[in-house]
C-alpha cells in the first residue's frame, strides 16, 4: 500500500491539533495527591525559589 502525501490543508490541521493537545497537556493544573506533588527539580520550581531569594534580600 502506497503513503500517500496529504494536502496542505490536512497537513496544516494535523500540526494545529497535535500543538493543541500538547498546549492542553501543559496547561493542566496540578492536583493533590502523591503523584502530582510538582518536584523540587522542576525549572519551576527552581524560578521560584530564586524569585523568592530576590524578594528576601530586596
Amino acid at each position: 500500500m502506497a503513503v500517500t502525501r496529504l494536502k496542505r490543508k490536512d497537513r496544516y490541521n494535523k500540526n494545529v491539533s497535535r500543538l493543541e493537545v500538547k498546549n492542553l497537556k501543559l496547561a493542566t493544573n496540578l492536583e493533590l495527591g502523591s503523584r502530582s506533588q510538582q518536584s523540587t527539580k522542576d525549572q519551576l520550581a527552581k524560578n521560584n525559589a530564586v524569585l523568592a531569594k530576590l524578594v528576601a534580600s530586596a
